[in-house]
Parts: C-alpha cells; structure tokens; sequence
C-alpha cells in the first residue's frame, strides 16, 4: 500500500487529503482544510498580499508536517483561481517548492485550468453516486470561481465551464456592507445571471438529471439545512438540498451580518463573512437548474477535487 496526498489551494482555503492506495482500493487516512484566504484582495489589487501569503505558508507547512509524519510518498498540488489572477505570484510557486519538496524531490504547486479543475471535481464528486442517476452537473463552488461540468461516469465529460464568480470574489467586489444592501443584493444576482448565462451557453445543462454541489458552500449550506450541533461529514455526504428550503435558508443568510453567521458552530469562522456572497450564487444556481431541467433538488459531495487528485495519482502508480 502508498501514501498519496493532494493539497487544494483554492482562493479562500487550504484543503488536504492523505490516501492509501493499493490492490485497486482507496482508504482515506486524513483529511483537513484551513481558511487562509490566499485570495484576499487579488480581485481589486491584482496581487497576493504579503499577510495571505504567510497564513498559506504557515498552514502548508503543517500540512507537510502531517505528510511526513505519515510517510506520504507523492503528492500534488493544484491552485486555482486567486493564483492565476495574481501579478506576484512567483512568490507563491517558490515557497510551495521549497516546502513541497520536503515529501517529493522537486514538487511544487500547479496553476490547472478551469477545465481541469472540474473534470477532477467531477470524477471525484461522482465517485459514491449511483452511474444509472446520470448524466450529472457537478458545481463546485469556491471562493473565486465557480466550476460547472456535466458528464457521465461512462462516457465522461460532454461540457465544462469556469465562471468567474465565487463566494470570496462577489463579497469583495459587491457586497461589502455587512449586512449587505439590497442595493448589493441586486447588482450581486445581476453579475451571478450574466455569468450563468455563459454557463447555459456552453455546458449542455439541460442533459443533467442529477445536480450535485462540493466544496465549502454547499456543504455549509447541508450542515445547516440538517440542523447539525457540529460538522459531521459523514450526514453530509450524500444529503440531499430542496430548492424551496434552500432558497428559505439562502435568504436567511444574505440578510444576516457575518458576526450573526458566525455564532452557528457549523459555520467556519473564516467563512461566516463570505456565505451571504456564496448564497447569492447558490441562488443563481438554483434558477439555472430548475430552468433547464425542472429538477427540485440536488444532492451535496463532501468528496471533490482532492478525491479526483488522488485518483489521478492512483492511476499513475498502477501504471509504474
């Protein structure tokens, strides 16, 4: 059996996932996530700030700690969006060499596409769902963009798009009242609309028969909805949202101040300032599914990216 870990540096968060592979199994040794906002600002300076770096740097180096200690033999590390955008961002690739390097000789962080970011989204979102509930439109919703694909576990992907909306991106470039404005709330829903509509564009939504959301948002969005007194992965994993509560739920917390989200215990701290921004998306989200297929739910991954990650590294050691 080896030890893989893939490591997501999305724009609001840090994510880690140790697997032991082998014999065609997969067992998940450990699993963590950091709120470092590395993306912090990058919308309006167009530059990774000196204090996001270091809460990155800081939080990776407890993640490669934690690698070490378990005798992790390969990694990979993709970055997302807030990497892409940022002028500086050099100075990021050469702290996660250094870093990276201590688990792999000559690692380091990898710039992927919105394309490839969602078919590993997909191929890891899908991985527990029945393939006969098919095809799938897997959303995963992140800080600064949001990743639409729609595929099948057979044929694979018919269509994928990276709108540039996500919870950190439209908090910090419209709503920034806290609480927001309606004023923001209707400019917010009119940029999440013009991007949703590229989406309907050029992902073939309308095949979809099961929507499925991952990552931060979405699975906030179930703790809530179940009512959990802590984060509990396992009831989240494969829970299913209604759109009618959730558009109740979405609601609630748009108009709520980040200091008033931020008193649910199963609402991260480093999260509470952003979920009325990723509410507004999700709202969007809601009206595109139900527009293009008349679906009334959708159900929420806890597996996502990383699983697609360490599969791809799975892959690669099958084949030598």
């Amino acid at each position: 059996m080896t030890r893989l870990a893939a490591i997501d540096c999305g724009t609001n968060s840090l994510r880690l996932l140790i697997c032991e592979v082998g014999g065609g199994q997969t067992r998940e040794i450990h699993r963590a996530m950091e709120i470092v906002r590395l993306g912090e600002g990058v919308d309006a300076n167009g530059e990774l700030s000196p204090a996001a770096l270091e809460r990155t740097r800081a939080a990776l180096e407890r993640y490669v700690e934690i690698m070490e200690i378990e005798r992790v033999a390969d990694v990979r590390m993709v970055a997302t969006s807030a990497t892409r955008d940022a002028h500086n961002r050099e100075d990021f690739f050469r702290m996660t060499r250094q870093l990276l390097g201590r688990i792999k000789p000559g690692a380091v962080a990898e710039v992927i596409t919105g394309e490839e970011e969602a078919a590993l989204s997909f191929r890891g979102a899908v991985a527990d769902l029945p393939p006969e509930t098919g095809p799938f439109c897997v959303i995963d919703l992140g800080g600064g963009s949001t990743e639409f694909v729609v595929g099948t576990v057979d044929d694979g992907i018919l269509g994928s798009h990276s709108a540039q909306m996500g919870c950190v991106r439209v908090t910090e470039r419209i709503m920034r009242s806290n609480p927001a404005t309606d004023t923001e709330i209707e400019i917010a829903r009119e940029y999440v609309a013009e991007r949703l509509d590229q989406v309907r564009t050029i992902v073939p939504v309308d095949k979809a028969r099961t929507f499925v959301g991952c990552a931060g948002t979405f699975t906030t969005l179930s703790a809530l909805a179940l009512g959990l007194e802590s984060y509990d992965a396992s009831a989240i994993h494969g829970s299913v949202l209604r759109f009618d509560a959730l558009k109740v739920l979405t609601d609630h917390l748009i108009a709520e101040t980040s200091e008033q989200r931020a008193t649910n215990p199963v609402i991260h701290p480093g999260r509470a300032d952003v979920l009325g921004g990723g509410s507004v998306v999700v709202q969007g989200i809601i009206d595109l599914a139900r527009d293009a297929t008349g679906v009334d739910s959708m159900v929420v991954s806890e597996k996502d990216i990383l699983d697609g990650i360490i599969a791809g590294l799975a892959d690669e050691l099958d084949q030598g």
